[in-house]
């Protein structure tokens, strides 16, 4: 084999990557005698992916909601490793911060119209059957969606809105976290005394979600935004972007959820209790809480008619 000169500059690049590690080069060149080439099955892990559906039931249609919730999750992860490269660049280009917004964005409107698979998927008499088996269980377990929630905004933001004139950026985390919105759904306010569905949350994820609250207090999207140039905070392209994503987050992916729920769980008459015995409609419906993570972008009577 002719050794010509792009051949001889990719080897002096490879020897210059592992004399950088105090690797010796030839003995890496001798292991590429020997490694299998990569297939497509083995580089995405197919086996292992298409082989955590497990049903709790033998009903058909669960797996459409147990492989819908999975392909969620996935998209969760790929929104915060968008946020992750965004919000930990020290001072993000107007135009990275763009690139990386617009992507985020995508995905959350890949989520908000997925919701027809979700609504018109599967049947409610099977779906009503096999969400008994569920309980406590509840989607309001979605780690991940929480910590795009931290990522995306100020905690102020996020907090129950019956207490945010108690609570500022001196707040202690553990306070601040015990007044999070998402708390209506898993405390009785009157007894304080937190559900079995908020208690098991809690036990899993709240030294994860309290390491994560302080780590982007100062770095998410909405500071990272204010970092930009003034100039380029008025930009109409990216306002337009940055209000898009607050929109679809908290008013377009919650009543897509809401809409299929409402679906199912009131099919049937009776007492309508979500999977994980919430309030359901107070805390999904974005009219009640505001969740709004950049609320200097929208005007008084925006803010006050949201998700109306």
């Amino acid at each position: 084999m002719e050794i010509t000169p792009q051949i001889q500059e990719q080897l002096n690049q490879l020897n210059d990557k592992f004399e950088g590690i105090n690797q010796n080069t030839s003995t890496h060149l001798e292991g590429l005698l020997w490694a299998k080439p990569i297939t497509y099955w083995d580089y995405i892990q197919t086996d292992a992916l298409l082989n955590i559906q497990t049903q709790r039931t033998t009903l058909p249609d669960e797996m459409v909601f147990i492989m819908y919730h999975q392909v969620n999750e996935l998209l969760f992860k790929m929104i915060l490793w968008e946020m992750g490269q965004l919000c930990h660049t020290e001072k993000p280009s107007t135009v990275f911060f763009t690139e990386k917004l617009g992507r985020i964005s995508r995905y959350f409107d890949m989520l908000t119209t997925s919701f027809d698979i979700m609504k018109d998927g599967m049947e409610p008499e099977q779906y009503l059957k096999f969400r008994n088996t569920l309980t406590p269980a509840s989607g309001f377990q979605s780690a991940q969606y929480r910590l795009i929630e931290f990522s995306s905004t100020d905690l102020i933001n996020l907090i129950d809105l019956r207490f945010r004139a108690t609570i500022d950026r001196n707040t202690p985390y553990e306070h601040a976290f015990e007044h999070l919105y998402w708390q209506a759904a898993g405390k009785d306010y009157h007894t304080g005394k937190k559900s079995y569905l908020l208690l098991e949350f809690e036990k899993r994820y709240k030294k994860q979600f309290l390491e994560y609250m302080e780590e982007y207090n100062t770095i998410n999207l909405l500071r990272k935004f204010k970092q930009l140039p003034e100039a380029d905070q008025k930009n109409p392209e990216l306002v337009a972007a940055m209000r898009h994503y607050d929109r679809t987050v908290n008013i377009t992916w919650v009543m897509g959820h809401f809409n299929a729920a409402k679906k199912y769980i009131e099919s049937v008459p009776g007492n309508h209790e979500a999977t994980g015995g919430s309030d359901w409609k107070k805390y999904m419906l974005p009219k009640y809480q505001k969740r709004i993570f950049f609320p200097e972008l929208w005007s008084e009577e925006e803010l006050e008619h949201w998700g109306e």
